[in-house]
């Protein structure tokens, strides 16, 4: 029935707890198209330091049928104009395409910004329509007759790049009429987003999954992008955070305030549990589509069997996403789990998580492979959290290991070797295990360490202005 279907049945990967990851990210799902061009939104790369030369920067992610959209966004209140856009477009059931583009954020533009995100809005449902009835007539449907007809409401906006300069709207127009008609179901046209959305990443980010709903196989895909400004805290509305995105697609049924309440919970536990460098972007956003072609019955109760299996799915999807962002941190070495546990409320544990993730001084260490627990307590005594330094405990050990070193064990050192510690601290991941024993909430929290290419890589260099602005 759909030109998609078993598509991607000879690329099939690891299965992990009937979970099976397969090729294509967001192509994966039955009915999604997406397509990526080079316009010259920005004059070369995609940002400071990128030296990616003359790459794609604008594409479009569409639905052939109409999709269940959910979406989360920054809580930085200088939010860039396609958050504001897209984030009333995502309170609605239904959407139908995203349009995408890097080299410029579009943010701290003023009312010509947001003016230039609705535009991109109305040309890409245009530009998608024209393209629609074009291909119908040379018998080659990129969709369905009617069911293609779309209008700007339908379409989602999102940008990232340089803040405070105004889109080059001419070329943007250009590239959305040129990747409507480039369109297409495959991980090549997949692939081509990933890179398209990029700015100081160094390698793509996207992944997919299949699992079964009752009889019928749904599938769940996503890319996304990020490696600096990186500490996303984000919301439904985003009322009051280089730039994180990501893009998810399903092919699953399932009634849309599900839908939203779905997306809510999987970024609770991943997009809003990294932090690479503490500074929350004006652009963060996760937009997500699901179009009901896999045919499954529709989802329709948040206790059925059915949404805890789409959940658990989507959880894996949006995680695997956010780790490969902290992997990718601009001249990060190290990949740290924090591990909180023992505390009064989950506000509190995050508190501390977040508390040593950002700290400067933690992270400079982990770059020298020391593990200085000192300045992990430091971090500690300053959050916001209620804490008793009598029962705080601090370990370490190697991933997917049980042991655990502690080097501070219930308010006084333990007597551990440092060195022994260090040696865990030394290696490229590792985790940290904060024990505060006063109650029963805990976190997890992912980060990366602080190095000398990070500073080299963000600070001014005023022989070059080109490199210099937002």
């Amino acid at each position: 029935m759909h030109e998609s279907d078993g598509q991607f049945s000879g690329n099939r990967g690891i299965v992990l707890n009937e979970l099976c990851q397969i090729g294509g990210s967001i192509c994966a799902p039955r009915g999604f198209r997406a397509g990526a061009v080079f316009c010259d939104i920005k004059r070369l790369g995609t940002g400071k330091g990128s030296e990616k030369g003359r790459k794609n920067d604008l594409a479009l992610i569409v639905s052939e049928f109409p999709a269940a959209v959910a979406g989360m966004f920054t809580t930085n209140q200088m939010r860039a104009a396609p958050v504001r856009v897209s984030a009333k477009r995502a309170a609605r059931n239904f959407a139908r395409a995203i349009v995408a583009n890097s080299g410029n954020a579009n943010a701290c533009t003023g009312a010509r910004g947001l003016r230039d995100a609705e535009r991109m809005c109305a040309i890409t449902a245009e530009a998608l329509s024209t393209a629609a009835i074009s291909d119908r007539r040379t018998s080659r449907p990129m969709v369905r007759d009617r069911r293609y007809k779309i209008s700007a409401e339908d379409v989602l906006v999102c940008s990232t790049g340089r803040i405070g300069i105004s889109m080059p709207m001419e070329n943007v127009k250009r590239g959305i009429k040129t990747c409507a008609r480039l369109v297409a179901s495959s991980s090549e046209s997949a692939q081509a987003t990933a890179n398209a959305i990029m700015t100081s990443d160094t390698h793509r980010k996207e992944i997919a999954v299949e699992f079964k709903i009752g009889k019928s196989v749904v599938r769940i895909g996503g890319v996304c992008k990020g490696a600096g400004m990186i500490e996303p805290k984000m919301t439904a509305t985003g009322a009051l955070h280089a730039t994180m995105l990501a893009f998810v697609t399903s092919d699953a049924a399932i009634a849309p305030p599900l839908f939203k309440r779905s997306l809510r919970i999987a970024v609770g536990q991943s997009f809003n549990c990294i932090s690479v460098d503490g500074d929350m972007s004006t652009n963060d956003a996760v937009i997500a589509l699901a179009n009901g072609a896999a045919q499954n019955a529709k989802i329709t109760s948040g206790s059925s069997e059915s949404f805890r299996d789409f959940q658990r799915a989507l959880n894996f999807v949006t995680l695997a996403l956010a780790k490969m962002i902290v992997r990718d941190g601009e001249g990060a070495t190290r990949f740290v789990t924090l591990q909180v546990n023992g505390a009064r409320s989950s506000r509190d544990a995050e508190a501390i998580a977040r508390a040593i993730a950002n700290s400067a001084l933690t992270k400079t260490s982990w770059h020298g492979g020391d593990p200085n627990w000192g300045r992990i307590l430091c971090a500690i005594g300053y959050s916001t959290a209620a804490v008793d330094e009598s029962r705080v405990s601090i370990g370490y050990s190697s991933p997917n290991q049980s042991k655990i070193v502690f080097g501070f064990r219930r308010g006084k050192p333990s007597g551990a070797s440092i060195l022994q510690l260090a040696r865990i601290v030394s290696g490229p991941e590792f985790d940290i295990h904060i024990s505060l024993d006063t109650d029963s909430a805990g976190t997890t929290f992912y980060t990366s360490d602080l190095t000398e290419d990070y500073v080299s890589f963000n600070k001014g260099d005023m022989s070059d202005p080109e490199s210099l602005g937002g």
